[in-house]
């Protein structure tokens, strides 16, 4: 009942999402991404795949829908950084049941960046759950507003990307693409704790070389 709620939901999201970049164009992209960013339930697995199909059919070009995807992005990431940043907490904790944030949610994201710091910003954006909510807690703790810009637009680049070049070699089948991503996400996941890893492995290696 809940899971056919949701698929219902999802069905009626997506038909805007699609009405909208058909009408607005690269603004309705960057919109809806911005959207995704600011915590709020707009799936980027249908914003840019459909804007790659219409890569596919020529009405788009595909680097201009990558900028807009990833500009997208970060707006909206700077919206919930700023929430994050004077709100604190405890303003996330009271209102966020009103974007579909649960504590859990936030909790997930909490523990990933405090564990991994300024990067956990740029990996988080190839992460399912987390990358909606990981601005929150940048936020909260007050990271360095330029680094934040910085790491959200190195790291939604790269999945701008991904979703799009999907989307344009599914052609008409690009809607299929949302059967596949569960898989995708969990590769996604060990692709970036590989890279976490070698990253740490290299910086306790440059430090034992430095101490020496």
């Amino acid at each position: 009942m809940i899971i056919e709620l949701i698929e219902s939901i999802l069905i009626i999201v997506a038909s805007y999402i699609v009405d909208g970049i058909s009408f607005f164009g690269y603004w309705g992209v960057g919109f809806f991404m911005a959207l995704e960013s600011a915590c709020l339930p707009v799936p980027s697995e249908i914003i840019m795949p459909f804007a790659g199909y219409l890569v596919w059919t020529g009405e788009f070009s595909f680097w201009l829908v990558v900028i807009w995807g990833t500009m997208g992005n970060l707006a909206g990431s700077v919206l919930a950084y700023a929430a994050g940043y004077y709100g604190g907490r405890p303003f996330i904790e009271k209102y966020g049941k009103y974007i579909l944030l649960s504590v859990h949610d936030l909790e997930i994201a909490d523990k990933w960046f405090l564990k991994y710091g300024d990067w956990s910003i740029f990996f988080s954006r190839l992460l399912p759950v987390i990358r909606t909510f990981i601005s929150l807690p940048a936020g909260v703790a007050r990271m360095p507003f330029k680094k934040f810009c910085f790491y959200t637009t190195a790291g939604s680049l790269p999945f701008s990307v991904l979703l799009t070049w999907a989307g344009a070699a599914l052609g008409q089948n690009w809607a299929d693409l949302k059967h596949y991503l569960r898989g995708l996400d969990w590769l996604i996941i060990a692709l970036a704790l590989a890279a976490v890893a070698l990253f740490v492995f290299l910086k306790i290696k440059n430090r034992g070389k430095n101490n020496n």
